[in-house]
């Protein structure tokens, strides 16, 4: 459909290698179809959504993750630039909490337990651990999937996304080499459970700056609160049309050109 009105479009949340497939051919076509995943489909398999008792619960998000397989095709597409974007899809929903994912009881169907895992903290530790650290991307390509491709398809670059004179002085400085185990006790994201309980990575930000401004350190908030700004997003020439129809389709009038007319569209 995108293709059919000439509009850009950015397929997210892609767990399987199906849709992965279609994003690569339609880049190979020259078509604007960005692609965006999340660590969930990275890290989790299906076999955490049976987990015994309610544990699977915690585990629910849409798509749902896939088989231990799929995991290394997901990571293949990040190193060949299937993928665009790599975010979170933080979803809220506490676990042990009469309005997240125990609204309607241990016994609940699937379709009655909030849907969604949380993961924004630990969004860039768990790719800079497991991409950059074991040489599956590089660090310029971790770059790009966490802050300056989003800056681009969002209309905010290059005040954001890049290290350059006039651009914010957001930055992260990372300690490559500490490792951390991930425990719900020390995260910032008033979640009481991370899907990721347990897991050692290694690498972790360790300051952050906010328009050269400090406002984390060692994991705690150094800033001052409110000092958060409206961000308007320029018209990104990423998301501008191709000029070129497929077919004679008007989305204006709902109208197919004749076929001579649609063929000079192209």
């Amino acid at each position: 459909m995108a293709e059919l009105v000439d509009v850009p479009i950015l397929i997210v949340h892609v767990s399987a290698r199906e849709a992965m497939e279609q994003i690569r051919l339609a880049k190979a076509r020259g078509l604007k179809v960005y692609g965006e995943t999340c660590p969930q489909y990275l890290f989790l398999t299906a076999g955490d959504l049976d987990r015994p008792g309610f544990e699977g619960a915690k585990y629910m998000c849409s798509p749902p993750p896939r088989d231990k397989a799929n995991q290394e095709v997901i990571w293949q597409g990040l190193v060949t630039d299937v993928f665009d974007v790599f975010s979170s899809d933080h979803a809220g929903y506490r676990y042990n909490d009469p309005e997240g994912k125990m609204k309607h009881g241990r016994n609940a169907p699937f379709k009655k337990v909030a849907n969604g895992v949380p993961g924004l903290e630990v969004r860039t530790a768990l790719l800079f651990s497991e991409g950059v650290g074991k040489g599956r991307i590089d660090l310029p390509k971790f770059v790009a999937l966490t802050a300056t491709n989003a800056a681009k398809l969002y209309g905010l670059y290059p005040r954001k996304g890049t290290i350059a004179v006039g651009s914010d002085a957001d930055l992260a400085i990372w300690d490559a080499d500490k490792e951390v185990t991930i425990k719900q006790s020390t995260l910032h994201d008033a979640m009481d459970y991370t899907p990721y309980e347990g897991t050692t990575i290694k690498g972790w930000p360790v300051t952050t700056l906010l328009r050269g401004e400090v406002v984390a350190q060692e994991g705690e908030f150094v800033g001052a609160a409110g000092n958060g700004c409206f961000l308007k997003c320029d018209i990104s020439p990423a998301t501008a049309p191709l000029g070129r129809r497929t077919i004679g389709f008007d989305p204006e009038t709902g109208s197919l050109a004749p076929a001579k007319e649609a063929d000079n569209s192209r």
